[in-house]
């Protein structure tokens, strides 16, 4: 009988069938021990010499670093084994015979993995990075969707900047140009005028010429988007959203943290409310320890660890020049020089992993916006129809997906939390 290594414990006693990949192997004397992993888990095989037939023994002391296998064997309990159960080995078929493996057991540079990316992701570490992006999503989605979301699918070609035009990655489209998606927000809001509150979850790019330990030109953002809602509906639904998959990861994916030796009493820590601060009350933070910033400057990478390093939790930042935010941004009536804006900064210097606020919902004020920015009123006429048929006041935000899983794992590089990162000198494998 087939099974999964993750089953394991339910089939103590009886005769399975692993199909894998060998992991690694040790010897005792007459004793030879196999590690086999199938994308599920690992478990560890025991062969005895004098109790299965020589040519299995020998079969054993040839096959490769992840050779493919299937064993067959009975399932023993042993508290010693790694996950508590082992398998007493009766059969061993060698699928193919690996050679020259290049990830060796033995620790290799950054630099050296990255070209083999389509091979490092077999390792536990990565594995279990992986595993938690999944968890993350999956718990995004079912939050969104217990709240009665829809999901609405945005395109990746779209005619018009979302986030500035000099970021922009431009596409010979027949007989025009077209452009990598920034976001899917500008769709959603015509979607959520339709069908009340929705989200998206797709690729983003953004053709950033940055090399941090933040950045990848292509990335994956879930951006949620609501009608008939504002600024502090926004921060509640950011805040909620975090709560609940946090809780989820907690909850789910212990064995996984525990392989990355991630802190998880940083994670228990993470409950509401969180901290809300003005932009200006970030400034004053930041200022402490870096006087250099000024009032009107956008926040970089060593000032979000600033703020991060002054909570626990994650902190939302709201009211935002106008000025550094895009030009759909609604101002405050208050004070004309303030966006209607919120940028969620996470802990341990994870940096910003959600940025969203109030959208600019009159049609006169989103003209002027778009000819202050020099942007094409042709390419933007059916975001403009949006204002002239039903308008409502409405926002969302997006969260980073990369960014996100990183702080969850401790991982410092976002370019392990995606299976295959694109960055500005990387697009292979």
């Amino acid at each position: 009988m087939h099974i999964y290594i993750e089953d394991i414990g339910k089939y103590q006693g009886k005769d399975v069938i692993i199909k894998g990949w060998l992991f690694n192997k040790r010897s005792s004397g007459k004793i030879r021990f196999i590690l086999v992993r199938d994308g599920t888990g690992i478990i560890q095989s025991v062969i005895a010499k004098g109790e299965v037939k020589d040519e299995l023994f020998k079969i054993v002391d040839k096959i490769t670093q992840e050779s493919s296998v299937i064993l067959t064997g009975t399932v023993r309990k042993d508290d010693r084994a790694p996950g508590g159960y082992e398998i007493i080995a009766k059969d061993i078929k060698v699928i193919q015979m690996a050679e020259d493996y290049p990830i060796t057991p033995k620790e290799h540079s950054i630099e050296f993995l990255l070209p083999f990316r389509h091979l490092w992701l077999r390792s536990k570490k990565q594995n279990a990075i992986m595993r938690i992006r999944h968890e993350i999503i999956k718990a995004c989605r079912d939050f969104l969707d217990n709240q009665g979301f829809i999901n609405a699918d945005t395109p990746i070609l779209t005619p018009a900047a979302v986030e500035g035009t000099t970021t922009l990655f431009q596409v010979d489209y027949y007989d025009q140009n077209a452009y990598l998606s920034q976001s899917g927000q500008l769709y959603n809001e015509a979607t959520a005028a339709a069908l009340g509150k929705v989200y998206c979850f797709g690729p983003t790019f953004r053709a950033e010429k940055s090399k941090t330990r933040r950045h990848l030109t292509e990335f994956w953002m879930l951006e949620p988007e609501v009608a008939y809602i504002e600024l502090d509906g926004i921060m509640d639904l950011a805040e909620d959203m975090t709560v609940y998959f946090v809780e989820r990861i907690l909850e789910k994916r212990k064995k996984e943290l525990k392989i990355l030796e991630r802190d998880i009493s940083k994670l228990e820590k993470i409950k509401k409310p969180f901290p809300r601060i003005t932009y200006k009350q970030a400034v004053e933070i930041i200022r402490k320890k870096d006087k250099q910033l000024k009032y009107g400057d956008d926040f970089g990478a060593p000032h979000e660890t600033i703020l991060s390093d002054s909570f626990d939790n994650p902190i939302l930042v709201h009211h935002y020049p106008a000025g550094i935010k895009a030009f759909y941004m609604k101002r405050d009536p208050n004070d004309e020089s303030l966006s209607l804006s919120v940028d969620m900064i996470g802990p341990e210097g994870s940096g910003e992993l959600i940025g969203g606020g109030q959208r600019e919902d009159d049609y006169k004020t989103l003209l002027k916006r778009l000819k202050e920015n020099n942007l094409p009123e042709k390419s933007y006429e059916w975001y403009l129809d949006l204002r002239k048929f039903g308008t409502c006041p409405h926002g969302g935000f997006g969260l980073g997906l990369e960014r996100t899983i990183g702080w969850i794992c401790g991982v410092k590089h976002v370019r392990e939390t995606i299976p295959f990162p694109r960055m500005l000198d990387r697009v292979y494998p």
